[in-house]
């Protein structure tokens, strides 16, 4: 009951912010994504001492990869219950090593090509 009361509060705290504003809205919840990701593969690296390569991928978060480097100490339970697709419905994209820092991961935002200002701007984890 507690937290459907925190829910609805925050809701009406939220709600009238980004009403009118849905693309400013999926930059946030991608932004939010993004990092809940992010601290999934760090437990990923915590237990194996690598991050997922670029061939296993964000997948590798559900499902124990298959290709090497095969995780010695991978959790049953995984690190996410599923890979989320950005708010645009498209896959978030993963390069380790990345190009700036241990891995990229990113969206092309709403509009879906590399690059872009403002509304059409990449949220990328090396811009957060």
């Amino acid at each position: 009951m507690v937290v459907v009361v925190i829910l609805a509060i925050l809701a009406g705290i939220i709600v009238p912010r980004i009403m009118g504003r849905p693309e400013e809205a999926k930059r946030t919840k991608a932004q939010i994504d993004i990092k809940a990701i992010e601290e999934a593969l760090n437990l990923y690296k915590l237990d194996n001492g690598t991050y997922p390569t670029t061939e296993q991928g964000l997948e590798a978060l559900v499902k124990k990869p298959d290709i090497t480097p095969i995780p010695q100490k991978w959790r049953e339970e995984g690190y996410l219950s599923k890979v989320p697709n950005d708010p645009w419905g498209r896959i978030y994209l993963y390069l380790s090593p990345g190009e700036h820092g241990d891995f990229d991961l990113y969206s092309f935002g709403a509009d879906g090509e590399p690059g872009g200002k403002g509304k059409e701007a990449d949220v990328e984890n090396w811009n957060m």
